[in-house]
């Protein structure tokens, strides 16, 4: 359950962030579609930052102790843009316009899941 709450909470920063940030977008034939777009996007956003961003992380460390952490923006907005890309590359109606697109709308979707995360209830820990 946690799973697709997750999911729609990205599908629903990920749509935030195309009314925000003018370079990002999804162009489906309509709502249904469009929120189907989204859905898939926030899956391979899932998968990017669960698979790719660890390794991104680890060859990075130097550059994250470098900047005080500041570095982790720039991962997130890489992070973002290759989702757009992997969009495209499937065919999908979901469009990020270049790196400062990538990221704020990376700045969006976090600064959002951060929020809603803050309110939904926690699983008990035994």
């Amino acid at each position: 359950m946690g799973f697709i709450v997750q999911l729609l909470l990205t599908a629903g920063a990920l749509w935030l962030s195309t009314v925000i940030v003018p370079d990002i977008d999804v162009s489906g034939s309509g709502a249904f579609a469009n929120f189907m777009t989204l859905l898939v996007v926030a899956l391979i956003f899932g998968l990017v930052n669960a698979l790719i961003k660890p390794i991104v992380q680890i060859f990075g460390c130097a550059f994250y102790i470098l900047t005080l952490g500041l570095f982790a923006l720039v991962v997130n907005a890489l992070m973002f843009w290759l989702t757009g890309w992997l969009a495209d590359k499937i065919n999908l109606p979901f469009h990020v316009g270049g790196f400062w697109a990538a990221f704020w709308g990376a700045i969006i979707v976090t600064v959002v899941s951060w929020i809603v995360g803050a309110f939904l209830p926690r699983k008990a820990e035994d």
